[in-house]
């Protein structure tokens, strides 16, 4: 790390940022002890696996249907506004299942309300990625984002800890209650941000609203396509982590249980690990993305030919923290290198995407496991992931956006002349305020003239 690296906590120094961190923390703590009640709620009703699948299946779908229409809404519409709505409604969705939960009701109405969730969820996501972006400066995101993973990481650990000790003691209504509870520490946070120190965002003039807009705005951009496309890949054979580590843990390495345990361990230190790597880092770049990417690919093809417990969790941690930094760059790329008017729709392509990858995935590297052995699956696997971000990393090189673009700003967003020259003068970055893109400028028939006056005497200069 080189010296003139920025302090690993710089995002925190933003009072804003510190109220929705805090809250976040609490939320993201009741919704894995959520995640954990549904499941155990499923498993134990039914006694069925798969309908436990069911029940994510229910959760995902919205976000491969309605994903344009969120990300759409979510640059349209006030994101304050939007987000009120929706944690106030995951809130009252959680009371609904400790209800279902406390009179042991049907499994209908829980795939019901898992499917009401994942539409809430699909809109919730989009507008939590604009405002998240509202709350630092540019400079300080990647950094946010960083910090966010290590929250995220943090509060799954401490959330399925507290899910785990209570379920045995409490049932899971209890769960669900507390979840419900988290979403008032988050309606306050949200209640408590000042407009006058969020770093606004532009918003979408008429001819660029709009989901058709934003889906062509993502496919007309060749850089952003391939990103997508090798997250796709990756999340599909390089990110079902639970499910190899299972296959492991009770196949090649004859673990069990608690192998199984001693891995998910391991891998969740190995996240909370890669945040404060990311934290660490003064620019999440494209490059990075890739390098992290070709790195966690290789270490998986290895994974599968460990012998042993051991040699298993020692290769499984660095593909840990490789994951997180990979994941927090790419999304810092993905927010920055767009328009800030389209931002929203972005993000809900990227959810999009990680939804489709999630419901393929994990069917398939479970297949795999199954026809070939869990070693072989990940080796397989692996081989596939090295080659696509090989192959990705030529496209990108080769991209015309990219070289037509400076050195020193390719793959970055372009603030308007106006705001980067003030920015500029006072030393950092400008609150710049809420305003329609315009897009580029163009000459008018002023300077159009004058470029005609010049040629003309260049033209008799030479005579």
């Amino acid at each position: 790390m080189r010296a003139s690296a920025a302090p690993m906590f710089r995002a925190l120094k933003h009072p804003n940022y510190r109220h929705w961190a805090t809250a976040d923390f609490v939320s993201v703590t009741g919704a894995w002890m959520q995640n954990l009640a549904l499941n155990w709620f499923v498993l134990v009703k039914t006694g069925s696996p798969g309908m436990l699948g069911l029940s994510l299946f229910f959760q995902t779908l919205p976000g491969v249907v309605l994903a344009p229409l969120a990300g759409a809404m979510a640059d349209r519409w006030p994101t304050r506004r939007v987000l009120l709505t929706t944690q106030g409604l995951h809130g009252a969705l959680a009371l609904v299942l400790a209800g279902i939960a406390w009179v042991d009701g049907p499994l209908s109405v829980v795939y019901a309300t898992a499917l009401i969730g994942g539409v809430v969820t699909v809109f919730d996501g989009p507008a939590l990625g604009r405002f998240g972006s509202q709350l630092v400066p540019r400079e300080d995101l990647s950094n946010a984002l960083a910090l966010g993973s290590i929250i995220s990481s943090g509060g799954r650990i401490l959330g399925m800890g507290l899910a785990g000790a209570l379920v045995v003691v409490t049932g899971v209504p209890l769960l669900f209650l507390l979840n419900a509870l988290s979403f008032a520490a988050v309606l306050f946070a949200i209640s408590r941000v000042r407009p006058d120190g969020m770093f606004q965002l532009a918003t979408s003039a008429p001819g660029r609203a709009g989901a058709i807009a934003g889906l062509r705005y993502v496919f007309g951009h060749r850089p952003l396509v391939l990103l997508f496309l090798l997250s796709f890949v990756l999340s599909c054979l390089g990110r079902n982590y639970q499910v190899t580590m299972a296959a492991m843990s009770a196949g090649p390495l004859q673990a069990g249980a608690a192998g199984y345990g001693v891995l998910s361990v391991v891998f969740a230190v190995g996240t909370i690990a890669g945040g404060f790597v990311a934290a660490a880092c003064k620019q999440l770049t494209l490059r990075l993305v890739l390098v992290m990417a070709l790195l966690t690919s290789v270490l998986q093809f290895f994974s599968g030919a460990a012998p042993t417990l051991g040699i298993f969790a020692a290769v499984l941690f660095p593909i840990a923290v490789g994951a997180v930094v990979l994941d927090t760059a790419t999304s810092t790329r993905i927010q920055l290198d767009t328009d800030e008017d389209m931002r929203g729709r972005v993000l809900a392509a990227k959810g999009m995407v990680t939804a489709l990858s999630g419901a393929i995935g994990g069917p398939l590297l479970g297949w795999l496991s199954e026809v070939s052995g869990a070693d072989h699956a990940l080796e397989v696997a692996g081989l596939v992931t090295v080659l696509a971000t090989a192959v990705a990393w030529m496209l990108f090189a080769r991209s015309p956006q990219r070289r037509a673009m400076p050195a020193h700003t390719r793959w970055a967003h372009l603030v308007p002349p106006s705001a980067a020259t003030a920015a500029e003068a006072s030393g950092g970055s400008r609150r710049v305020p809420d305003r329609p893109s315009r897009g580029p400028l163009r000459a008018g028939p002023g300077r159009r003239l004058t470029r005609r006056l010049r040629s003309r005497r260049a033209r008799l200069s030479r005579k």
